[in-house]
């Protein structure tokens, strides 16, 4: 009786609804429906063979060839955590899974599509019984691991590197448990795509990309479901939303009518997918879904649906891929862009730990080339990358979760902070052992390290022999160290002056700066050229304050509404002061109340010889449903702003000329953003910050939002960030932003040591100031070989030389998996290794070292 009852109301009702009145097929579907009504007493069960037949009737009649076709798969996104902690996604996993397993024991043909190799994981620790099953339905090629990545992460906040691991992470994984690595990107409910996204796929062996978030666009329609993603580097990869703009369908004539209708690439591709089965807090797919699938395979009147798999899906479109459209550049979600503010003590969370990392593993294995004995903590560095992967996951990082995931996160960044600091001193220590052997008059020299790939000549604050803290300048050699006993003289110290009306100018010889009483700019200019930075009439480091209700999704959301009801921060509690009268450094700080309970200090520090000035914020934050920002108002015109993302920049307009223009009225941009015309422009830096806007002349960086829901104590706490301006002549390439930008972001690291003579070393440098190197890390699978990673940052094309003290027999090209490429050796020259890079390019080299 049950499949009479559905044959009835699933699909014959709702293809009599669905189809129209128009349509010869909705008729037959009605007259079926009557006749089976009819012939069929329930209490019967001799009628129901008629009424049988009379269903098979109208199921039996084909489809033309020319039918749309569906591939279907049964799916169940999970959210990692979200209105749940962690440790309840275990279990909801479990539950989710084993139900997949029972319905594949009595349907041998249902597929499932299963991405986050950080769920496997978990479910491999608490119930290996199950995922032992899992295993065997892996094999049979039913149960389908997808997406390659540890989780599903937010496609916009993490570093370039962090993307690279989690598909380092998640397709070894996914190799080690399963024999194989997935070939396609699964990210169906991520809050917008990186434009680097693409090459980083291509990297790790996947050139498919499976997403349907975009479809929640609350400005445009996005112009194609199947087509090709170009990334800033020229990378692409196949891409396809599901035109029913689902993850979870339940297998509904309406859903898969929907899916036809809605495709806008019709004539291009005969193919879609829909994703069936409850997802977000888990269930999967059930019997009746199922049932209805196959009720409607081969149907006239409908789409023709296969039970089919993201291969044999992608397969197919990469067949008919010649007439596909490229989209270049980031997919761009019209919502949501409240989340690269929201929970800001998550935001820097994250980018501490990356830095964190990414120096334990300078560091490591620098030990490891210098000592024959420094083991390289791998495992320990493994289990502390996936903790900082799993608060990546796309409802944790942007802040769109409950209090208790907050606080799981936070107690996971607390831990990396632990761990890597302990980490970090193990390696320094084997690096440079003698260095630190004190004697009992104290520290009389500084060991200075510096992980990035550039030398720096910076103002430190360090111990002197009796203990005190005293500032010093120093120079550190590009990624080693220096042994510093005495400060170096500036070109020019810093002058700081406070004028009769109680304003304060401060100057370095390259930038000169003059403050208000509220710590607000009214002129920033470059001393050689006499150019003014801040706009005719304006103030720069004004902080706004704005009413942030947004219309739908409380922590997720900011509307454009926001910006008409803009309130300047002028209410002073402490006027500016100088703090440090100069020399090497100069400071001036002041306080300010912020809308009704929160309070502001700030200290406006400018170094000798740095080209930009800082502004160290602490804000006491008791807000509700505000949003705090602050604004540069610059002397510069520009239709387009330039913002770092991950292994690069990109433009966006700011203009908003059409609905694609102010759709961007809040961006996301990583460590620098900078708006510029011919030969002058301006940068703000930051070192935790994520929300970003240039509209017209102001740039505009956000700094706390004040949501109730999900979470009503969200960011309710003391925060401290930092950020900075930076005029220059020429280009920002040029000028030196991107080196800056990094230099705020991993400060020098300064140790008390001996006096004993000790040469400076540097393990690493590269010719172009065009090419930064990223990562320098031990390989997965060959302790005696050091992966370099490095990337093309100005957007050009350039031959550079890497140049290393290690000691290298063998050097190859590898993948984003550090699987050497073919005809990828490198000779080893006297200068070094001759790379060559197009815009945007990452490379990633395999180094073997001498024993």
């Amino acid at each position: 009786m049950t499949d009479i009852v559905c044959s009835m109301r699933s699909p014959n009702e709702e293809a009599t609804q669905l189809l129209g009145e128009e349509n010869q097929r909705s008729f037959q579907a009605l007259y079926a429906a009557n006749q089976i009504v009819n012939v069929c007493d329930v209490k019967d069960p001799s009628t129901f063979p008629a009424a049988r037949e009379l269903a098979a009737a109208i199921f039996s009649q084909r489809n033309g060839e020319s039918q749309h076709t569906i591939h279907a798969m049964g799916h169940c996104h999970i959210d990692s955590a979200w209105l749940w902690p962690y440790e309840e996604t275990i279990r909801k996993c479990a539950r989710s899974w084993v139900t997949v397993i029972r319905l594949m024991e009595h349907n041998p043909e249902l597929t499932f599509a299963c991405s986050q190799a950080q769920q496997f994981e978990w479910v491999r620790s608490w119930y290996p019984g199950l995922y032992a099953q899992i295993q065997d339905y892996v094999a049979k090629g039913q149960f389908v691991p997808v997406g390659g990545t540890w989780v599903e992460m937010d496609g916009n906040l993490p570093s370039g590197e962090s993307m690279v691991r989690q598909f380092l992470q998640g397709q070894r994984f996914f190799q080690q448990q399963f024999g194989q690595i997935c070939s396609e990107f699964w990210l169906p409910d991520t809050f917008g795509y990186s434009a680097q996204l693409p090459q980083l796929m291509c990297g790790c062996g996947i050139k498919r990309f499976l997403t349907q978030k975009l479809s929640w666009n609350l400005v445009n329609t996005f112009p194609h479901h199947t087509f090709f993603w170009e990334g800033i580097d020229g990378s692409r990869v196949l891409t396809h939303f599901p035109p029913g703009d689902s993850y979870g369908m339940q297998g509904r004539v309406e859903e898969m009518l929907k899916t036809v209708k809605n495709n806008r690439d019709k004539g291009r591709v005969n193919h879609s997918a829909v994703l069936f089965g409850f997802g977000d807090g888990g269930g999967g797919p059930t019997q009746n879904m199922l049932d209805r699938m196959k009720r409607m395979s081969d149907t006239d009147g409908l789409p023709r649906i296969q039970i089919s798999t993201p291969d044999r899906f992608f397969s197919v479109l990469e067949k008919e891929s010649s007439q596909l459209c490229i989209w270049v550049g980031e997919l761009f979600l019209e919502l949501h862009n409240g989340t690269y503010t929201t929970q800001a003590q998550i935001k820097r969370g994250n980018r501490e730990c990356e830095r964190i990392l990414h120096d334990v593993e300078v560091l490591s294995t620098l030990a490891v080339a210098q000592s024959g004995t420094f083991q390289y903590p791998a495992s320990q560095l493994q289990q502390l990358w996936r903790l900082l992967l799993l608060n990546q996951f796309h409802d944790v990082l942007p802040g769109s979760c409950i209090q208790l995931v907050v606080r799981d996160a936070l107690k996971y960044y607390a831990e990396i902070r632990r761990a890597g600091t302990r980490l970090q001193e193990e390696a320094v220590q084997s690096l440079c052992g003698e260095l630190l052997q004190l004697k009992s008059g104290g520290a009389e020299s500084t060991l200075v390290l510096n992980t990035l790939p550039w030398e720096r000549t910076e103002v430190i604050s360090r111990t002197e022999p009796a203990g005190t803290e005293a500032l010093a300048l120093v120079t550190a050699p590009s990624m080693g160290y220096a042994v510093v006993r005495e400060s170096l003289l500036p070109p020019q110290p810093v002058a700081v002056i406070k004028q009769e009306d109680g304003s304060i100018t401060m100057k370095n010889g390259l930038i000169a700066v003059c403050l208000d009483a509220m710590g607000r700019l009214t002129s920033l200019r470059l001393v050689h050229s006499e150019r003014e930075s801040v706009a005719d009439g304006c103030r720069a480091n004004q902080f706004a304050l704005f009413d942030d209700v947004p219309l739908y999704w409380d922590a997720w959301d900011v509307m454009d509404y926001h910006l008409e009801t803009r309130k300047p921060v002028t209410t002073l509690l402490k006027p500016l002061e100088i703090t440090l009268a100069g020399g090497l450094r100069g400071s001036a700080s002041f306080s300010l109340q912020v809308g009704e309970s929160s309070t502001l200090t700030q200290e406006i520090i400018l170094d000798a010889m740095c080209p930009y000035v800082c502004f160290k914020t602490q804000v006491d934050w008791k807000e509700s449903h505000k949003f705090l920002k602050v604004e540069f108002p610059v002397q510069v015109r520009s239709t387009n702003a330039t913002y770092e993302i991950q292994f690069g920049h990109l433009q966006r307009p700011t203009h908003w000329n059409t609905s694609w223009d102010w759709a961007r009225f809040e961006v996301w941009a990583h460590k620098w953003m900078d708006l510029s015309e011919h030969a002058f422009g301006v940068a703000v830096l930051n070192d935790c910050k994520y929300g970003a806007s240039a509209h017209r002349n102001v740039l505009s960086l956000s700094l706390l939002r004040a949501p109730k829901s999900p979470d009503a104590t969200a960011d309710i706490a003391h925060h401290q960030f930092t950020y900075a301006v930076m005029p220059h002549q020429g280009s920002f390439q040029d000028a030196g932003v991107i080196q800056c930008a990094y230099n705020l972001n991993f400060p020098l690291h300064a140790v008390p040591a001996s006096s004993a003579p000790f040469p400076t070393w540097s393990a690493f440098s590269v010719s172009s100031p065009a090419v930064v190197l990223e990562t320098v890390k031990q390989a997965e699978d060959r302790p005696e070989a050091v992966v370099v990673r490095l990337y093309e940052a100005h957007g050009s094309t350039v031959v550079t030389w890497l140049q290393t003290s290690l000691p290298i027999k063998e050097a190859m090209l590898c993948d984003l998996l550090e699987r050497p490429t073919a005809k990828g050796h490198l000779p080893l020259e006297q200068q070094g290794l001759r790379l060559s890079f197009t815009p945007f390019q990452v490379l990633s080299i395999l180094l073997v070292l001498r024993q």
